[in-house]
């Protein structure tokens, strides 16, 4: 029979969520010599093992430059420099909690391997993690095709494998209710120069690219890798902060039915009662933060749902009233549906002046 199922389908008219969850922690898989080797757990610089090598304690610090905010922690899994894989860093963060992946030391050649993991972690295993990858085609929100080489910072030149730390510190430190767009990296001096009509194939294309204004270097545009859309990820998946917040969501409600609900509750009409007021004041909640839009959320006892279930049971639902419905007994079963609108951030604007 296994382990109750708590199945969450997040999809772009519908969601549920419970109890806000912490988020902002940056994982990062390095190479170094033996002695360095292990996990290490950073709430700030300070907390960087003097064991590892100096471009390992570069690249932690370029995690924690953040963005509005430092990442709330940097989660580091050193392996030896002879190391021919990942397997062993792959497990360890199976059974830690973070949101953003960066390997800097990863070849062209591992690129696609390693994000065939992320999407296994997100769409078999109920991980809802994202990793940022050099040059990497994935076609899925939870890769961030980072795109940018040759970026100038003081005397140094960084690939796109280089810098991955600090995208992920970025993406990681900014608050929910703002996209990563436009964001400045203060740090560096200069990129490759592109037209903008370059620069916006680029992003059709779902690649996060660093941009020189003229001025200043920034993030083009707050997007992931997929391109491909449909009926259940529609256009709002390609933006990196609705699925930040759809996570943010999915792991809210997951942990909160995980600790609170699952074998604690009888499954009584009245006690679905009391989780759907948990989900609407926590609905409430995240509207005050600005995250979802004011009086645009819902969630109700799944009618559709509950009558299939019934009739599998032998149950002659389409004779029933909808109240007898809601109340009828599901066994082990909830089932639950909503809607939730999720606030993007102000990118496009159009301004008309009239004289």
């Amino acid at each position: 029979m296994g382990l109750p199922n708590v199945e969450i389908i997040f999809k772009q008219a519908a969601s549920t969520a419970i109890q806000r969850g912490d988020r902002g922690v940056v994982a990062l898989i390095l190479k170094d010599t033996a002695s360095a080797n292990g996990s290490f757990i950073m709430n700030g610089v300070k907390d960087i093992p003097d064991s590892l090598s100096n471009d390992n304690k570069a690249e932690i610090k370029r995690a924690f430059l953040g963005n509005v905010n430092q990442p709330n922690k940097v989660i580091a899994y050193v392996l030896g420099t002879d190391a021919t894989d990942y397997t062993a860093a792959q497990n360890y963060f199976e059974t830690v909690k973070w949101d953003y992946i960066a390997v800097p030391d990863i070849k062209n050649e591992e690129v696609t391997a390693f994000a065939a993991w992320i999407k296994g972690c997100r769409d078999n295993k109920d991980l809802k993690v994202k990793a940022v990858l050099p040059h990497c085609t994935a076609d899925h929100e939870g890769i961030i095709n980072f795109d940018t080489d040759n970026i100038v910072a003081g005397t140094q030149s960084y690939s796109a494998a280089q810098y991955c730390s600090r995208i992920a510190g970025l993406l990681a430190g900014t608050p929910l209710s703002m996209s990563a767009t436009y964001s400045v990296l203060s740090e560096v001096d200069d990129v490759p120069h592109y037209t903008k009509d370059q620069i916006d194939t680029m992003i059709d294309a779902g690649k996060f690219v660093l941009v020189n204004d003229g001025e200043k270097v920034k993030v083009g545009r707050a997007v992931n890798s997929l391109v491909t859309v449909s009926e259940v990820k529609g256009a709002d998946f390609k933006k990196i902060k609705i699925v930040d917040i759809m996570d943010l969501i999915h792991s809210d409600i997951k942990g909160t039915i995980e600790d609170s609900y699952i074998g604690k509750v009888p499954n009584d009409y009245d006690h679905k009662c009391i989780l759907l007021t948990g989900i609407s004041a926590y609905f409430e909640q995240l509207e005050d933060d600005m995250l979802l839009d004011r009086g645009m959320n819902n969630i109700t006892i799944d009618m559709d749902a509950q009558k299939e279930y019934l009739k599998g049971q032998g149950i002659n639902a389409d004779s029933m009233k909808d109240q007898e419905i809601k109340e009828a007994n599901t066994g082990s079963y909830v089932f639950l549906s909503g809607n939730v609108k999720i606030l993007d951030a102000m990118e496009d604007i159009e301004l008309n002046l009239s004289i």
